[in-house]
């Protein structure tokens, strides 16, 4: 059995990187600063979460859904879905402002068992698979940019290569200090919002008055299934994930009871915003057939707007935007093998800190080092989906942990979550729901089988391994 879950304010193994005094006669041990400030935690929700998504998953998303109606309401349901998720996260991390965000959240709510299998399933494919399909969509627009074909069968693995490179490069901006990572994130963030921004005025301005927009007919006939639904919900969550990231690194947070409820709100709004307004633009300019088959349906309106720069300008933009997004997950995700490690639930060399960069630069080498290898190995399409269905139940345990954290003496969060319980409880229905799609749709089976056998083999290396010590 687990053991014991500990008081959610009571002390705990990770503790080394809170401001515990060292013996007199010992010299302190490197341990992680809170320097992030509210301006850069909400960079880091929004350069987490906006990368390869909103470039590729319209085409996808409309294929299923070939209405503008439908293929809307999917984003708007998929933003309801994050909103839900970070409100609720927004109070649990103002209670539990620690390093390893949801790997905390789920072993205080729910035992060290699941704890360690979300640090299992990070290990063994989740966080290796997002980082692998964000840097294959970089290494491809990058191809692109210098005049590469990288669809061409002769360059797949050159495509492969320079994404590899490009988890190596960012892995070791974060191990070089927590504001260089920053810096990255903060510069990257403007010019992909920015980009996107940009794409919404030219498409309104310029695209809307030639074309009168494409929203009609609203719902054609046989546009909306509720199976379509859910594979389609599965592609606007990945464009959307990355919401909850800026938790892992809440023990850097300054005043995180102020900052952390703030930055994860306004964070995911933002995304919201942008991600709707981007999709409107596309049918100011596109009918929803021409979306279905666009590959890179930003580029294409630009290209419409303003010609063959506008193909470079969104080339740019989304390398840009897939870039940021690998920095700021190699910033964040880390601190879950970092905190697992400092709690006694994985190799203790993994919860280092530099001592002269103050970064956790084992668990970042870890990270980075087994994203490359898989990036080497599988598709954008393979990595993406294995991603989205693997760690939804843990988004899911990290929300519904509010239930049962709620009631605990002691628990004295800095916000509450508007609409308790309606809106965790909406949290968690959505994922049951989209998990219980993925088992039943013939398409995504054996994916989701596989995906969760993966995850289960967790269970006898926990007990034959850390779990042993726990009885």
């Amino acid at each position: 059995m687990p053991g014991p879950v500990p008081h959610p304010l009571a002390p705990v193994r990770g503790a080394r990187y809170t401001s515990a005094m060292p013996s007199p006669s010992t010299p302190a041990a490197p341990t992680l600063q809170r320097q992030i400030g509210l301006w850069a935690a909400v960079s880091v929700v929004i350069g987490s979460t906006i990368g390869s998504g909103i470039f590729r998953s319209p085409a996808g998303i409309a294929d299923k859904l070939p209405g503008p109606v439908a293929m809307l309401s999917v984003w708007v349901v998929g933003g309801i879905f994050a909103l839900c998720g970070a409100l609720t996260l927004a109070e649990v991390a103002s209670a539990l402002p620690q390093t390893g965000g949801i790997y905390v959240f789920v072993r205080d709510g729910w035992g060290r068992l699941p704890a360690f299998l979300l640090g299992w399933g990070q290990l063994v494919m989740i966080r290796a698979a997002s980082l692998g399909a964000i840097a294959i969509t970089f290494s491809e627009y990058f191809h692109r940019v210098i005049g590469v074909d990288p669809i061409a069968p002769e360059h797949v693995m050159q495509v492969r290569v320079g994404a590899a490179l490009a988890i190596l490069a960012t892995g070791t901006f974060n191990i070089l200090g927590v504001r260089l990572g920053a810096a990255v994130t903060n510069i990257t963030v403007l010019a992909k919002y920015g980009g996107l921004l940009f794409i919404v005025f030219i498409a309104f301005a310029i695209g809307w008055p030639q074309t009168g927009g494409h929203f009609t007919p609203a719902v054609p006939a046989g546009a909306f299934s509720t199976t379509a639904f859910g594979l389609a919900l599965v592609s606007t969550l990945w464009a959307f994930d990355g919401w909850a990231d800026l938790s892992y690194a809440a023990g850097e947070v300054k005043d995180p009871q102020r900052i952390l409820p703030r930055a994860l709100i306004g964070g995911t709004l933002a995304v919201i915003a942008i991600y709707l307004l981007a999709n409107v633009a596309y049918l100011a300019v596109m009918p929803i057939e021409e979306i279905r088959h666009s590959k890179l349906v930003a580029a294409d309106v630009a290209q419409r707007l303003i010609g063959p720069s506008g193909v470079v300008l969104v080339a740019v933009t989304v390398m840009l935007s897939t870039f940021g997004t690998l920095n700021a997950s190699l910033f964040t995700t880390p601190r879950i093998f970092f905190a697992m490690a400092d709690d006694k639930l994985f190799f203790p060399a993994v919860a280092k800190v530099h001592p002269r960069f103050e970064t956790p630069w084992v668990a970042i080498a870890l990270t980075a080092s087994l994203g490359a290898i898989f990036v080497l190995l599988r598709s954008f399409e393979q990595l993406a989906d294995a991603f989205v269905t693997a760690f939804l139940p843990f988004y899911a345990m990290a929300v519904a942990a509010i239930f049962r954290l709620r009631k605990r003496p002691g628990y004295n969060p800095s916000f509450r979550v508007p609409g308790y319980p309606v809106v965790p409880l909406l949290f968690v229905g959505s994922v049951i729901y989209l998990l219980a799609n993925g088992f039943l749709n013939p398409a995504s089976r054996w994916m989701t089988v596989g995906v969760f056998g993966i995850l289960l083999t967790g269970v006898p290396v926990y007990y034959l391994t850390v779990g042993r010590r726990v009885r």
